[in-house]
């Protein structure tokens, strides 16, 4: 009987090489195979550690092809280490579709925790930690960015974003458009030489950033909508809509299919899956 394949998801450090832990290692060593989003980046990591296993790229631009071969190779019972350029891969990577593809195979997934820049950053800015929420990148577009800004202004838990520096400017003064003086942590180069974690309010961030050039990747911890600012967000004009009519309207206005449901659901205190399934219910008996 032939082994069973296995995907190890392997997080790995964030800047500091010293943040890798030993079972990471030991299971590097011991694959067949290593899935890097950067080969280049990775093959520094295995270097500083010694590690010779086999490298081959699974990236954005390759990942439906290269998640063919991977996956190929689990199903002949090969082990492979899946590892992102920082972090815990599958968080804003293209390593989500391979998990999702090995586990509709029936192919083990096992996580091996360690690194991760969104809840380093949460932990250390000083806002509520109890109640959290990851968006990860901000869209590029800037009507899609405060769409999806103006979606989040009433989400009562800290809010958690990923940034490029050269976007970080229009992303804050977005944010203090739509989310006002809300207070922000902006943590940059997080486990480097150079890690800052800046702390203050939307509008002084923005200041701040726009006299020190931003440089190096970005996390944003935003506080979440205190009770007065989600009951101004509030619209009443809804009342009287069908659920179908009210997802409609909010379509309408820009927002998408699931977005709306959402939106709707939190308005009417439901749950997303009973809205779904009676818009789609409505929608079939209409036509």
């Amino acid at each position: 009987m032939s082994q069973q394949g296995i995907l190890f998801l392997c997080a790995t450090p964030i800047g500091n090489l010293e943040d890798i832990t030993l079972r990471v290692l030991r299971i590097l060593r011991e694959v067949d195979l290593i899935a890097a989003e950067d080969t280049r980046h990775t093959r520094k990591l295995l270097a500083h550690y010694d590690i010779h296993t086999p490298v081959v790229s699974y990236r954005e631009q390759n990942r439906r092809q290269m998640g063919r071969y991977l996956l190929s190779l689990l199903a002949a019972g090969r082990r492979i280490a899946l590892v992102s350029d920082a972090g815990m891969p599958g968080i804003s990577d293209p390593g989500e579709e391979l998990v999702s593809l090995s586990i509709s195979q029936g192919i083990p997934v096992v996580p091996l925790p360690g690194p991760s820049a969104a809840l380093a950053a949460l932990v250390a800015s000083g806002l509520p930690t109890s109640s959290f929420c990851f968006e990860g990148f901000l869209p590029a577009a800037a009507g899609a960015r405060r769409r999806k800004l103006q979606e989040l202004k009433g989400e009562r838990r800290t809010i958690i974003f990923y940034e490029a520096p050269h976007r970080l400017l229009e992303s804050l003064s977005d944010m203090v458009e739509i989310l006002g003086e809300r207070q922000i942590a902006v943590a940059r180069e997080l486990t480097k030489k150079y890690e800052e974690i800046w702390r203050g309010t939307l509008p002084q961030a923005l200041e701040h950033f726009r006299l020190h050039s931003p440089r190096g990747e970005f996390t944003l911890v935003v506080a979440g909508a205190r009770e007065e600012e989600v009951a101004g967000t509030r619209d009443e004009s809804w009342r009287g809509l069908s659920l179908q009519e009210h997802v409609a309207l909010l379509q309408v206005q820009g927002m998408d299919k699931k977005a709306a449901i959402r939106e709707v659901a939190r308005l009417r205190g439901m749950s997303r899956r009973d809205v779904y399934n009676q818009v789609v219910r409505d929608g079939e008996g209409n036509s």
